[in-house]
């Protein structure tokens, strides 16, 4: 591969660029993790950031790398990577996370970055510089992963009921408030240990491009896998409180038994995926769990108006960013 010729400043401004990126996916992702436990009183929402923010960081310890390759590798190919696709890429990414931020919607930061960086990449050389492998498993997830999650949830869901069928309610609410609490810390180590990657993958492709990391090192660089952590994790903390309304009491009416099934039917959907390098949507993951709880319970207990529109915000995600990131990838060959 052909070593990029890039000024330190360029490459320090789309570093720094990329972990904004990171703080936003934290920030936009934070109601993915800590709506159900909010919603449902267990815990208030200070106390819930500051937890998901602890258990992001921590999944640096129990996560691999698998996600972070595919982001850096099999994505688009190697050789049209240069400042300004990345440029290109993160801007499409950003302001596709702030419109729907700002609108409440809870779209897909890593569906808004794999657009980004599709966008940029023929915006420059064409749809051959996709590499096929690597998006088809991302788009097959944009389905696999609702669905997982709604079939682990309403699982999960039918097991407790009949576990605790003669309990009272009472004493159900009791056990799992406390309960929820494993599972809320569970999702949020999913959470970092998907997400947190997919920034850690574009920093090492354009270290890889700018010839800073060795084109076959197994890993990026010790200090991308702990700043990317640390600045979803700081993202995490301040919450995106638009967000979380929507997801924890909008689509269904949750109490702690359904926050805990959402939960961790989602925790397990993400850390599968991890392990197996799929960079999934940790929106579409919860959704589709909250949606399974509130369908084991009864259909109509389920807002279908509200779970439609956030479906059709993930379709359009990608689409919208690779656009955006077309017009960045033009910007930043009149900047940069």
């Amino acid at each position: 591969m052909q070593t990029l010729e890039i000024s330190i400043y360029a490459l320090g401004l789309l570093i720094a660029l990329a972990l904004i990126f990171d703080f936003m996916n934290g920030f936009h992702d934070a109601a993915n993790a800590i709506a159900t436990v909010v919603s449902t009183g267990v815990l208030k929402p200070q106390t819930a950031v500051a937890m998901a923010a602890f258990f992001n960081f921590i999944a640096i310890f129990v996560v691999g790398l698998h996600v972070a390759t595919t982001i850096g590798k099999g994505t688009i190919d190697p050789q049209v990577v240069d400042h300004h696709v990345i440029f290109g890429a993160l801007v499409g990414a950003i302001v596709w996370n702030v419109i729907t931020w700002y609108y409440g919607i809870p779209s897909s930061s890593s569906h808004a970055l794999i657009g980004g960086l599709v966008g940029a990449a023929v915006a420059k050389a064409g749809t051959g510089a996709l590499i096929a492998s690597g998006l088809i498993k991302t788009v097959v997830f944009i389905v696999v992963a609702p669905l997982l999650g709604f079939f682990l949830g309403t699982l999960i869901m039918l097991i407790v009921s009949w576990v605790f069928v003669k309990s009272t309610p009472r004493r159900i609410d009791t056990w799992f408030r406390r309960l929820q609490l494993a599972s809320a810390a569970a999702y949020s180590l999913g959470h970092g240990g998907n997400d947190a990657q997919k920034t850690m993958g574009i920093i090492w492709m354009l270290l890889i491009a700018s010839g800073h990391v060795a084109a076959d090192a197994a890993a990026p660089p010790t200090w991308v896998i702990v700043a990317c952590y640390g600045m979803i994790s700081f993202g995490t903390l301040f919450g995106g409180w638009r967000i979380v309304k929507t997801m924890g009491q909008k689509i269904t009416k949750l109490k702690p038994v359904g926050g805990f099934c959402a939960e961790t039917g989602g925790a397990i959907t993400l850390l599968m995926a991890s392990f197996w390098g799929v960079p999934v949507s940790t929106t579409h993951t919860i959704t589709g769990a909250i949606v399974g709880v509130g369908s084991a319970q009864r259909l109509s207990a389920v807002r279908w108006g509200v779970a439609g529109n956030i479906v059709w915000a993930w379709v359009f995600t990608i689409p919208a960013s690779a656009f955006v990131a077309a017009i960045g990838w033009w910007i930043g060959t009149q900047i940069m």
